[in-house]
This record gives C-alpha cells, sequence and structure tokens, in this order.
C-alpha cells in the first residue's frame, strides 16, 4: 500500500503501523523530499513552553508541601527556590539550544557531549517513564476532573478487585482509564495531521489557563478572612538539617509542577530560526509559569493556613477547596473546569512535542526505525507519535501513573545535571560559542542542585529512587538490540 493512500483515522493508523515505509528529514538524510517543516514562531513556542508546564501542579502541590514545611514563609521560600533552580536550568538550556538546530534537543545535547550511549539511556527513560508517564498521569487527571462532573460507567466493574502480581489492576476505575485512553487518542490522531492544529489548540489552551489562574489569584487576595479563626499551630523545623531536608522534599513537589520547561527541545527541528527563538521561548515561558505559581500559590495562602492545607483530604485538590471557600459551588465548578483545561492543554502540548524525541532516536538507529517515518502530506512523525500514543495508554491502564509522577522529578534531573556538565564540555571543545547567561557559575549551580536533589532522594525515598534508576538501566538490553541491528545493516 501507498503511503499517499494512508488513512488518518487512529484505527486505521495502528492497522498499517508496520506497513509504513520508513521516511526521514534532511536532518540526516538530505537526499529526502520530505522534511518537517519549521512553521512554529517565537511567540507559539513562548506559549508551547508555558503550557507544557502548567498543569494540575500549581492546584495541588501546595498540600504536601504545607505537610513538609508548615509556615507560610517556607511555603513561599519552596516555590521561589524552585522557580529560581528552574531558571538557572533554562540559563543552561538557553546555551545548549545555541549549539545545534536539530530535532531532540537534550537527547542531541547529550550525544554531542558524550555520545551515543548516554544520551540513548535518556531517551530510553523518557519513552518508558518520564514522557509517557507524564501524559499518562495528565490524561488520568483529567477523566478525573471530568467524572466529577459526569458520572463515568463503569463497564469492567466485576473484574476491578482482579490484578497481576497485587500491584496491577487494569480494570479498576476502568470508565475514567477508558476516557483517558480516548483523550490521548483523540490528541495523537490530531497531532498526526500537522503540527499547526496541536500549536493552535495549545495557544488558545494555554491563553485560557492563564486567565483563568489570573482570576482566582485575584479572587484571592482580594478574599477577606473570617475575624476569628482558630486552627492548630503549624509544625516547626527544629534543626537546620532536618530544614534542608524537608525544604528539598518540598521543592521536589514544586519541580514536578515547574517540570517540562525543557521539552521544547525536542522539537528544535521545527521552530523558526531555533538559535535564536529557542532560548527566548525557554526563558519566557519559564518567567510566566514561576510568576504565577508563585502568586497563585501566595493566594491560596490568604484563604486557608498551611494547617489548614495539610489537612486536606488525600484525593481533595486545594485549589477546588480555595475556590469553594470564595465562591462557594460555583467556584468549586469553575476551578475544576479551569484545571480540566490546564490538564488538558499539557497533554496536549506534551503529546505534540514528546515523539519528535523518539523520531530523533530513530533516525539515529537507536529506536523502532518505523519512527523515522514522516508524513508526506502533514509532515508530522506520525509512527513516533503512535508510539508514544500506544505505551502511554498501557501507562494508563496498568494504573501505576501515581508511582510515576513522583520518579519523573528524580530521573529527570539525573540528565539535567549532566546536561550542565555537557554545556561546560561543550563550551571548552568550541562547539558553543555564543554568550550563556551566568556562564559558568549558572551551569555548575545546576549540577550541584541536581547532585544534592538525587542524593536526598535516594535517601528519603530509597526504593522510588532505586526504581527509577532500574527503569533508566532498563533500556540496556534495547541500546544492545538496536547497535547489533545497527551493525547488521552496515
Amino acid at each position: 500500500m501507498k503511503v499517499q493512500n494512508y488513512k488518518s483515522e487512529w484505527l486505521f493508523i495502528f492497522l498499517y503501523l508496520e506497513m509504513q515505509p520508513t521516511g526521514t528529514s534532511h536532518e540526516t538524510f538530505p537526499s529526502t523530499t520530505i522534511q518537517l517543516k519549521r512553521s512554529l514562531g517565537l511567540l507559539t513556542s513562548v506559549l508551547l513552553v508555558a503550557g507544557i508546564m502548567i498543569g494540575s501542579g500549581a492546584f495541588k502541590k501546595i498540600v504536601p508541601m504545607s505537610q513538609q514545611l508548615g509556615t507560610e514563609n517556607y511555603i513561599l521560600l519552596a516555590w521561589i527556590c524552585a522557580g529560581i533552580i528552574t531558571m538557572i536550568g533554562a540559563f543552561t538550556y538557553a546555551g545548549l539550544a545555541t549549539s545545534t538546530n536539530r530535532t531532540g534537543g537534550i537527547y542531541e545535547y547529550l550525544r554531542l557531549a558524550f555520545g551515543d550511549f548516554v544520551s540513548f539511556l535518556f531517551g530510553w527513560s523518557f519513552f518508558s517513564i518520564a514522557g509517557s508517564g507524564a501524559i499518562a498521569a495528565l490524561a488520568f487527571i483529567f477523566s478525573q476532573s471530568v467524572h466529577t462532573l459526569i458520572t463515568f460507567p463503569e463497564p469492567f466493574i466485576s473484574l476491578r478487585d482482579w490484578s497481576i502480581g497485587h500491584f496491577i489492576f487494569p480494570f479498576a476505575d476502568s470508565g475514567i482509564k477508558l476516557f483517558a485512553i480516548s483523550i490521548v487518542a483523540l490528541l495523537t490522531w490530531l497531532n498526526c495531521r500537522g503540527l499547526k492544529p496541536g500549536a493552535v489548540l495549545n495557544n488558545i489552551v494555554t491563553i485560557a489557563k492563564i486567565s483563568g489562574i489570573l482570576l482566582l489569584m485575584i479572587a484571592g487576595f482580594l478574599y477577606t478572612k473570617p475575624p476569628v479563626q482558630e486552627v492548630p499551630a503549624a509544625p516547626t523545623i527544629v534543626s537546620d538539617s532536618s530544614f534542608v531536608s524537608s525544604l528539598l522534599a518540598a521543592m521536589l513537589s514544586a519541580l514536578w509542577a515547574y517540570d517540562g520547561w525543557a521539552n521544547i527541545t525536542f522539537i528544535t527541528g521545527e521552530i523558526k530560526n531555533p538559535q535564536r527563538n529557542l532560548p527566548f521561548a525557554i526563558i519566557g515561558g519559564v518567567c510566566i509559569a514561576t510568576l504565577l505559581y508563585v502568586l497563585v500559590n501566595y493566594s491560596f495562602l490568604q484563604v486557608l493556613s498551611p494547617a489548614q492545607l495539610s489537612a486536606t483530604a488525600q484525593n481533595e485538590i486545594a485549589g477546588v477547596r480555595v475556590a469553594g471557600i470564595i465562591m462557594g459551588k460555583t467556584g468549586m465548578v469553575i476551578i475544576s473546569v479551569l484545571i480540566m483545561t490546564c490538564t488538558f492543554g499539557a497533554v496536549n502540548a506534551c503529546i505534540m512535542v514528546y515523539p519528535r524525541l523518539y523520531y530523533r532516536m530513530a533516525q539515529e538507529q537507536r529506536f523502532f526505525k518505523n519512527a523515522a517515518a514522516i508524513h508526506p502530506s502533514f509532515l508530522t512523525p506520525h509512527i513516533a507519535l503512535i508510539w508514544s500514543g500506544l505505551w502511554s495508554c498501557l501507562l494508563i491502564i496498568s494504573g501505576t501513573f501515581d508511582l510515576l509522577t513522583n520518579l519523573v522529578v528524580f530521573s529527570s534531573y539525573i540528565f539535567f545535571g549532566l546536561t550542565g556538565w555537557g554545556l561546560i564540555k561543550l563550551k571548552r571543545k568550541g562547539m558553543i560559542t555564543a554568550k550563556v547567561i551566568g556562564y559558568p557559575v549558572t551551569p555548575v549551580l545546576f549540577i550541584l542542585f541536581s547532585l544534592s536533589l538525587i542524593i536526598n532522594t535516594l535517601i528519603t525515598e530509597p526504593k522510588q529512587s532505586l526504581t527509577g534508576l532500574l527503569l533508566v538501566f532498563s533500556g540496556l538490553p534495547f541500546y544492545w538490540y538496536f547497535k547489533k541491528t545497527e551493525t547488521k545493516n552496515k
């Protein structure tokens, strides 16, 4: 069957997944006539960074942070410190972005600095956990939010207690999972049909998210607390060592909310003048998200004390509770719709950019070779999008996304630290000649923080950390397989 007769319908894509011929972009194979198109401008790129970052974390993470720190000033300090670290990372990646105009971003930076093995481990960990796990978690949270307004039937309720190893319950919450899967399928199909439809949707949703958060923030600032409030005393940090550990643990929660700022680099090959626009996009998007996160959480603390936030029920979202106090049931509905908008936009943005990484890996023969295909009409890496959608749906079914979201930051900062070191290496080799903001202080600080976060997480959450490391190194058999296949082809 010819590629030109390829249908866009989701099921048809899956039926013909292996029948598609492998295409490439001009980045590696100049002879091909099928190329990725540079169509994203600066404004869209900035909104894409903000769209990936602004998800459910802005409304949820203040609860565990209140439990860990206990006072308003320390909570805001954790948000500000996490924002500063993210901005330092943004400066580091802005410098790295000047080293190449190829698709792949972080994968490409690691490949240039450390070679194929390290870059593959990053790409594989992103496919197996960080990227696909984030898509699965965000889609599930979006589905949960919709479920609070529209109750989904559970078609497999009789099998909800059936498990695999008493760990994976594929039929539990089947209605929510099926809706989440349908959202991933729909957005994957939309992004298969071209970069522009997904980018336009992201711009609209991101502007709506920012507007909604600003309204909630203003409502919090204008809220007047009752004159008499009796609340339990907030916990006290008793020593410097416990404070540092608690602050890092709270920052881990905040960094999940900030997560995603570097992922626009995966789509470098489709950004106009990327060596100029990409640094501005990263720094601009991080500035928007940081300002919104600090201010909206400050507004939450004007309505509820840290002790009250600490007592929030496990499945209750702090932002919904705050809106309910300010505006009653109407406010709870409004904030639920806002959270739905934020998570929906984040899912779309992640689905748009993450598969570009797998596409680049396939070009380098470090992923399933058909993922290097480019659709001749829509000019998208459609097979890579399908691989991403399939694995994300499997993670949704598994029901292990809560664990995965806890692992995303840990696994990401292993490679973030390496990219800081990579910037220094590439700068010394003369492969990066552009001026880097704060160099060499910023990459050194980024490396030191990454090491501190990794060590603290290994000490405080050993099982979680070892699971993350295991998933990262689960790519070893695949690396040997792809390496063997490459040698055989040569």
